[in-house]
Parts: structure tokens; sequence; C-alpha cells
């Protein structure tokens, strides 16, 4: 089993996890500690830190330092998880409901499904979108535009390569062998996402030379630990519990970037499903339980 196989396994088996965890009056800082440790257990590293967006946040809520907030009856929540082994990566997610909205966790879960079925060299990609899109509208709903799968590379979550949730018109055909996220998000709203409140949720931006001591500490391990991968506030806090003013300090320079969270932006509920395919003519899904 080489790199990609045992994250995406790693990954398959922690989203399991999550999916057990995830329950009425649970903490949200539990669940993701828990999740990202069953990761390192099982013989990887977060590839970013696990996502538990809730209802109208369609991505990038993870906990911060201390956080208190539990799930609540009706919580509509995307768990999305990333593990990383040597670089590879796995990166999945799915919905779980606390309470109705099943059809909205249906329609991504199914889009996902049709995607993966042409998912073969020389499909093209507008084509991909097309299949999630018409999906997402026979169940009622609406893709979210401006979110969209991506390819994956060594220590790089977004290649540069697009997997739209619509007919966006791009002609470029999948290749053999290719290593992309589907990641279907479907909404009874807009269909459209906006930047919110910040995630504490970072990556490294542009090195710089720093002056302050700690914050050069600081800059030293995130290198080393994360490279090029997102990292949470609280794992730094962790490990450095005096680094909230250091980390304010390399967000500043520009050294490091702060992700926004994604709310939706007519405030509707969003539900998303994901797995990493591999481009064959029988599509291999590397963030399956059964691979």
């Amino acid at each position: 089993m080489n790199d990609w196989e045992k994250a995406g396994k790693i990954a398959a088996e922690a989203l399991d996890l999550g999916k057990k965890l995830i329950r009425i009056d649970a903490s949200l800082l539990e669940v993701a500690e828990k999740i990202e440790a069953r990761i390192i257990e099982l013989g990887g590293k977060p590839a970013f830190p696990v996502n538990l967006s809730i209802n109208h946040i369609a991505a990038h809520y993870t906990p911060f330092p201390g956080d208190e907030t539990r799930f609540l009856e009706g919580d509509l929540v995307k768990v999305d998880i990333g593990a990383h082994v040597n670089g590879a990566i796995g990166d999945t997610a799915a919905t779980i409901s606390l309470g109705g909205n099943e059809e909205l966790v249906k329609a991504s879960e199914e889009a996902l499904k049709e995607a993966i079925k042409i998912f073969k060299p020389g499909t093209r990609f507008r084509e991909i979108g097309r299949a999630i899109q018409e999906k997402i509208k026979e169940y009622g709903f609406v893709p979210i535009v401006n979110l969209s799968g991506h390819g994956l590379e060594l220590y790089s979550l977004h290649s540069g390569v697009t997997v739209p949730n619509y007919d966006n018109g791009d002609e470029k055909e999948l290749q053999e062998g290719q290593i992309l996220a589907i990641e279907p998000f479907a909404t009874s709203g807009e269909g459209r996402i906006i930047e919110g409140k910040p995630s504490g949720i970072y990556r490294m931006e542009q090195l710089k030379p720093v002056r302050d001591m700690n914050a050069r500490k600081i800059l030293k391990f995130i290198e080393e630990e994360y490279k090029t991968l997102p990292f949470a506030k609280r794992w730094i806090i962790k490990k450095f519990p005096t680094a909230e003013f250091s980390l304010r300090m390399l967000e500043i320079s520009g050294v490091i970037l702060q992700y926004p969270q994604l709310p939706e932006k007519s405030k509707a509920l969003v539900s998303q499903a994901e797995h990493t395919v591999k481009v064959a003519e029988r599509p291999v899904v590397l963030t399956s339980l059964s691979v």
C-alpha cells in the first residue's frame, strides 16, 4: 500500500469515528481532538484541523482553544477530515444530521456518487460539475457554486486543479492517475458562500525575517511540523501557551494567513460529502473503508 492509499484509509477510519462521536450535547473540542488523535494512532498526521461546521457554515470551523460549544438537537454538522502520510493526503467529509434535513444530506451524498461514476480519463471537468448540479437539483436544492473539489499533491491541499460543483464550461479532461477530491456542497439557499469570522485555521503564506524571539521559535515549529499544510490555533497554543500575541504578529506581517469561516450567503443550511478519488477506467475511491 502506497502513501496515498494509507492516507486515504486513515482518513476514512477517522471519519467513521467522527460519525459515531457527533451526538447531541457532545463537545466540539473533544470530538475534534479524538478524531485528530485517531489519525495519529493509525500512523498518519492531520493534513488540516478537523472541520466541524454547523448549519449555515459550509466550511472552516474548527474548535478554538477552550471552545465550549456543544452540538444541539437539529444541528446539521459537516465533518471534514484530512490525513497525510509523508505529505500524501486523504481528504474526506460527511454530513451528520442531529434531527431532520435528511434530504439535504442525501443530495450531497448522491451527487458525490454520480461524480465518482464518471471520474474516468477523458471526462471533462464540466461534465463532473453537471452531474453534481443535476443530482442536487433532483432533490430540490442547489450546489454552492463558489466551493469546489480540488487536486491534491504532496503537502498541497489545493494543487490548482478545480473540480466544479456545477457546469462551469471547463473543457479540460481528467487524466489517468490524477488524484483529486470531489466535494459537493448542497444548500436550500442562494448557492454561494461569503467570508465570515476568523476560523483559527492558518497556513504558512510567506517566509520573512521575524524580529521577535518567541515568534521566531513558533515559526520554526510551524515550518518543520506543518510545512505548507493548514494548522490550528489550538495546536499552537497547546505547544506554546503564550503564543496568541506571536500568532497575531505573524498574521499581521503576512507570514501566516488565517482562513475565514465560510457561511452560506443567505444563512441557509448546507450539506457536504467528499472523497479523494484516483482517476482510472474503474475510479478508485482512496478514502473508502473498503480500500
